[in-house]
């Protein structure tokens, strides 16, 4: 009996020293995003006069007001209003064709099997290797013959190109854990390749696309380099913007609406986690079973 209470307390010390741990690990970790929200609610006053991690004497929206249609952007002070909606005109379809055109690619390399598949699957997953530096002047030079330079659209061709061998892999690994004999009971039916697709393939396959379309708009909406890269003006994306609002001052330097123009950029990301998160985890994990 004593041992048997022994272990338990052994267990339950064990599990108080881990979730201590975890504790203080997700306070480090959370601080930055405390300092932001806190800031970007006090005057800047009682930010020069006090610190960052207290709370406010009394709480003010003007900083958050004034990042999103008052702040200076280099010579237009227009907030970020314009540069956000250009960050939604470049992440909707650039998700939607990398999504789209990945989940084509996966079907096609695991249900449609030709020779040299697996060498193509093989060139498109080198790619998700090369660094964006790499792709610079090509894709450059790419958007310059096509007329795309300096656009919304132009970094739309950037993000979803740049995508499709990440989405490639992802519905490729999911698709090979689903059973041939769907597909072939399928074309018995009198069913083609797109109706196979439609009917068969992309309603089994929502969890797969949550992923792609998350690890997509997260890594599209938080790019720099392609945007100031490849836009210019008021075509530039919210990271940009950020970024100019961020090191162009004049006069005192305003850390309230710094941090609310942050917090205005971080906000898209942190929904589509907040609400979708669970289901990225079961998504990536709901095609490792098989391949």
């Amino acid at each position: 009996m004593t041992d048997v209470l022994s272990r338990s307390g052994k267990v339950r010390l064990g599990r108080l020293v881990v979730y201590g741990c975890l504790f203080v690990v997700a306070l480090v970790y959370l601080m930055p995003l405390w300092v932001m929200v806190v800031t970007s609610l006090k005057p800047l006053d009682e930010i020069y006069g006090g610190s960052f991690i207290g709370l406010p004497k009394a709480i003010t929206l003007d900083a958050w007001r004034a990042a999103w249609s008052e702040a200076c952007i280099g010579t237009e002070c227009t907030g970020l209003k314009p540069y956000f909606v250009n960050s939604l005109l470049m992440v909707i379809p650039a998700v939607a064709l990398s999504t789209g055109v990945g989940a084509i690619n996966g079907y096609i390399l695991t249900k449609w099997k030709f020779p040299g598949a697996n060498f193509v699957f093989g060139l498109l997953l080198f790619g998700c290797f090369l660094p964006y530096q790499a792709i610079l002047i090509p894709m450059a030079r790419t958007l310059g013959l096509l007329g795309l330079a300096g656009s919304i659209p132009g970094l739309v061709a950037v993000h979803a190109s740049y995508g499709i061998c990440f989405t490639t892999l992802f519905f490729r690994n999911y698709f090979v854990s689903l059973p041939d004999e769907l597909t072939k009971a399928a074309m018995v039916d009198g069913a083609g390749f797109f109706r196979i697709f439609w009917s068969v393939i992309l309603p089994t396959s929502i969890p797969i696309i949550v992923v792609s379309c998350i690890w997509q708009f997260t890594q599209i909406w938080n790019d720099f380099l392609f945007g100031v890269s490849f836009t210019s003006g008021s075509s530039s994306p919210i990271t940009v913007a950020l970024n100019n609002i961020v090191n162009v001052t004049t006069g005192r330097k305003q850390y309230n609406v710094d941090m609310a123009a942050a917090m205005i950029a971080a906000i898209p990301t942190l929904v589509v986690y907040i609400v979708a998160g669970r289901y990225f985890v079961r998504g990536l994990t709901a095609g490792a079973v098989k391949g």
